[in-house]
């Protein structure tokens, strides 16, 4: 069974996705009455007629959660426009505690993945609040930098998503690495296509996208929820998939004592391998960058461990 912890629209559309590829039953929990129950209800009713046969329910219980495989937590406060996600540090820092302290409880031998912003530091509370080994937790931020970066550089270009690889690893906000030298266009390297004004561009707007979405629909939702289930289905499949993704670095990048967005592999363990990539100065220095900045938002909010 999957775990979502928060039934807004994140965690809903999210639980649409994995149940209506047959995944895994779902559970929904969530304080606000009825909330859950009432997605659970929708989401079923969508899957009956499509002939997908799984289990879905919700509950204000956290006690609902117990036999998950799985529990992402998307509950917390959404950012609102005008706001970093930073902006959200202290708001959502006792939220995730407390909810980690509940997924230890009901479902301690599931794979925690955090959704919740700033999803790093909120990974970081998930992973101390729950006392799992690191490769139980992980956060969903790199995916969604990444399928921006792609659809920034596919409308840049004008080709085909499909003809896209590429990786976007570091900090999920301000300062995001996508990492153009690793970026092909349907095997061509990106640098061979684009110089580097237009590089850093491609860059700069996929930092800032989430911005222009939430401020003119309030929230962004169906991509987030697309990231959560493309990791939710490689851990439940045991795919080995490698996706860009946030875990708690022990040296690998030069950084330590944090969870960042690396290039790693998962699958039924969660995170079972960390892969190293050769940066360059000028990428190295952003990935540290933005180590720092989560490193700050940790120490901001000790009052929580």
């Amino acid at each position: 069974m999957i775990g979502f912890l928060g039934a807004g629209r994140v965690g809903a559309q999210a639980a649409l996705e994995v149940a209506s590829a047959g995944v895994d039953d779902v559970t929904l929990v969530d304080i606000v009455p009825g909330l859950a129950e009432g997605e659970a209800m929708d989401i079923s009713q969508k899957i009956a007629e499509t002939g997908v046969d799984v289990d879905v329910k919700g509950s204000t219980d956290f006690s609902a959660l117990k036999g998950a495989s799985v529990v992402v937590i998307t509950a917390g406060m959404a950012r609102k426009p005008g706001m970093t996600r930073m902006d959200l540090l202290e708001r959502n820092a006792g939220i995730v505690a407390a909810v980690a302290k509940e997924v230890a409880k009901h479902a301690p031998s599931s794979i925690a993945l955090t959704v919740t912003n700033p999803m790093d530091v909120m990974n970081y509370v998930v992973l101390k609040r729950t006392g799992f080994p690191k490769g139980r937790v992980v956060g969903m931020g790199g995916l969604l930098d990444l399928s921006r970066f792609k659809s920034t550089v596919s409308a840049m270009l004008d080709v085909s998503h499909s003809s896209l690889s590429s990786l976007v690893i570091g900090e999920h906000g301000e300062s995001m690495l996508p990492l153009a030298r690793y970026t092909t266009v349907g095997g061509v390297p990106l640098t061979k296509l684009m110089d580097e004004t237009q590089v850093e561009l491609a860059m700069e707007t996929t930092r800032r996208v989430a911005i222009d979405v939430i401020s003119k629909k309030g929230a962004t939702v169906y991509a987030p929820a697309n990231g959560v289930f493309r990791m939710v289905r490689a851990i439940a499949l045991d795919k080995r998939e490698v996706v860009p993704a946030s875990a708690y670095l022990e040296g690998e990048y030069g950084v330590e004592g944090v969870c960042i967005g690396v290039p790693l592999v998962l699958g039924a363990d969660g995170v079972e391998k960390i892969l190293s990539l050769d940066l360059n100065e000028k990428e190295s220095a952003q990935f540290k960058k933005g180590a720092e900045t989560i490193r700050q938002g940790i120490s901001a909010i000790q009052s929580v461990f």
